[in-house]
């Protein structure tokens, strides 16, 4: 009994260079990016300040989750309740969701809840949540505007256009 070894069933070289090609690409630019010669991704808090773009609004919000699986949503100044969101209808679920990334981080570092984050409208329409205590920042608009809806509705400013 005789054993045959085929080599025909190999990658096509063109896909071989391709390939290469690709990661040869990714090490240069990472490299340019390193050493400066290329700009590394905006940050939308450093382009806003560069730009002297300012806040129209800033609200200081705390949230707490109920033992039905509702989440408060309070302004931590007054102490008023803005909003006991139940599910994914009234964007529970994302805001739900942007809460559980910001309370892993608080944990991570050993920053307990009391602190309240900032959410700020700013003169551009973009819109973005703070975590002083963390110093971490979500902006919400890149998650389409039905989620950054979800946000709007705790701000006394009426929504102006889409935003970023």
């Amino acid at each position: 009994m005789s054993l045959v070894h085929k080599h025909d069933e190999t990658v096509p070289r063109p896909a071989l260079m391709l390939a290469g090609a690709l990661v040869a690409t990714t090490l240069v630019l990472t490299a340019l990016v390193q050493t400066g010669v290329l700009n590394r991704e905006a940050v939308p808090s450093a382009e806003r300040a560069s730009a002297g773009i300012a806040a129209v609004e800033i609200r200081h919000l705390t949230f707490s989750d109920r033992s039905d699986g509702a989440v408060v949503v309070e302004d931590a100044d007054s102490g008023q309740t803005l909003a006991v969101l139940m599910g994914e209808n009234d964007g529970g679920g994302f805001v739900r969701g942007v809460m559980r990334g910001m309370a892993r981080e608080r944990k991570m570092r050993g920053v307990g809840q009391e602190a309240p984050f900032e959410l700020a409208l700013w003169q551009n329409g973009s819109l973005s949540l703070l975590d002083p205590a963390t110093g971490r920042s979500v902006e919400l608009g890149s998650f389409g505007p039905d989620n950054r809806a979800a946000f709007m509705q705790f701000l006394k400013t009426p929504a102006k256009g889409a935003g970023a």
